[in-house]
């Protein structure tokens, strides 16, 4: 198997460096290394959706492919009250991001490995956030949407940001066979900000 940001255990050497970056008006220093996602900076595509995703105060947060953590430590450093549980397949990602947990002080996070939503069933969610492994296959980016909707309470949120030349457009016609309702909050130099809301049961 080649090694990717997703693989469960990346081969390639160990090299950390920290970061230290400013997010939804916040410092906050990460670790970062060599086989995980952006390990240079936060991604374009992540503080996009940092920005502009619109959370409640004490919302129970999911973050899925949470690399090293900018997104869900980011949300769990701005509000005290939230619950934020982070999960991500990258074994080497998820002893950055506990370690960054501790680093920023926080601790209304929990830290999990799993393969998207796999090890996470019956557990609900008021808001599910992922900058989604694209290069893993479109199936999979698919399979993302579909286990959020299972995982979201009634009225829930799902957000993503997704490059347009990496299949922004299906994935948008994806997110309308599913949830309620779908819209582009924004795009930026080619990435889109998709917010999808669940229906309520009948």
């Amino acid at each position: 198997m080649s090694d990717h940001y997703y693989s469960k255990q990346p081969q390639t050497s160990s090299q950390e460096a920290l970061l230290h970056v400013r997010l939804r008006d916040q410092d906050l220093r990460f670790y970062t290394d060599r086989g995980v996602f952006s390990k240079k900076g936060v991604d374009f595509g992540s503080q996009l959706l940092i920005e502009y995703a619109e959370v409640g105060e004490a919302a129970r947060i999911l973050d899925v492919g949470c690399g090293y953590g900018p997104i869900g430590l980011s949300l769990a450093k701005e509000s005290p009250a939230r619950q934020v549980t982070m999960v991500d397949i990258n074994e080497r990602a998820l002893h950055l991001c506990q370690k960054n947990a501790e680093l920023n002080q926080l601790s209304n996070v929990r830290i999990l490995e799993s393969n998207l939503l796999e090890k996470l069933q019956g557990q609900t969610f008021d808001i599910i956030l992922s900058n989604p492994p694209i290069r893993a296959g479109k199936d999979v980016v698919h399979g993302l949407f579909e286990q959020a909707d299972e995982a979201l309470n009634d009225g829930g949120e799902l957000w993503v940001v997704i490059q347009k030349k990496q299949g922004s457009p299906s994935a948008f016609a994806k997110l309308e066979e599913l949830y309620e309702k779908v819209e582009e909050v924004t795009k930026k130099k080619g990435y889109r900000i998709f917010r999808a809301k669940k229906g309520q049961k009948t």
